[in-house]
């Protein structure tokens, strides 16, 4: 019954990411990494993230000039988007490195995963975040983009991986017996859940990233 469950949340999670890549070739974003963002969150926020790329990203299109009515929440869910999609990257891109390497740290595979996969998303977050701050700012370099960017992804990074993190520490050690391998769909199914749950604990740590002034809402 869980297998069934994972397939068809894995294919409903690829399904909405079509949906938004399709969209997205008709109506790319202003923000060009944001053409990378909506995809990923519609594989992990799947009907959420369809509803929220149709209801707030497409008002950030190149050639719709739709009116910005959103509210302050839903900015911080946008911001919230974008650094989500770049954790969640790097930790799924973490998995078969972990796996093809058969690593562990500290006799455990959990701690490789944790290690490896915080070092990719912080990567990849900082990536997401200097692509979005320096086109803007263009002017200000890049030196003073790429420090705003770990300035602005660092706690929020932090905040994401630990409802993550948090999530896989209960799946390894308390929801199975055997806890489920990458080449199980319910594996997968599961790292869908973790990553509801960070973008989940980053959401506050956004909204008060941009209450401060250290991230511009989007």
């Amino acid at each position: 019954m869980l297998e069934a469950i994972s397939w068809l949340a894995l294919c409903l999670g690829l399904i909405c990411s079509l949906i938004i890549i399709i969209d997205l070739f008709r109506h790319p974003q202003h923000m060009t990494i944001m053409n990378l963002v909506w995809p990923l969150n519609g594989w992990f926020l799947g009907p959420f993230a369809l509803l929220a790329y149709f209801k707030w990203g497409r008002i950030m299109t190149k050639d719709l000039n739709l009116q910005d009515n959103r509210s302050n929440a839903a900015k911080v869910f946008v911001s919230t988007s974008h650094c989500a999609s770049g954790c969640s990257f790097g930790d799924a891109l973490g998995v078969p490195i972990i796996v093809l390497t058969s690593m562990t740290i500290a006799g455990s595979v959990l701690f490789a995963h944790y290690i490896v996969e915080f070092i990719l998303a912080y990567i990849f977050g900082i990536l997401f975040q200097f692509a979005s701050i320096y086109p803007m700012n263009k002017e200000q370099g890049k030196t003073k983009a790429f420090i705003a960017s770990i300035k602005a992804d660092t706690v929020s990074l932090i905040a994401f991986e630990i409802g993550m993190f948090g999530w896989m520490a209960i799946v390894q050690f308390f929801l199975f017996n055997n806890p489920p391998e990458p080449t199980s769909p319910i594996y997968w199914f599961m790292m869908q859940i973790a990553m509801i749950l960070g973008f989940l604990t980053s959401y506050p740590a956004n909204w008060w990233l941009i209450k401060n002034g250290t991230k511009h809402a989007m």
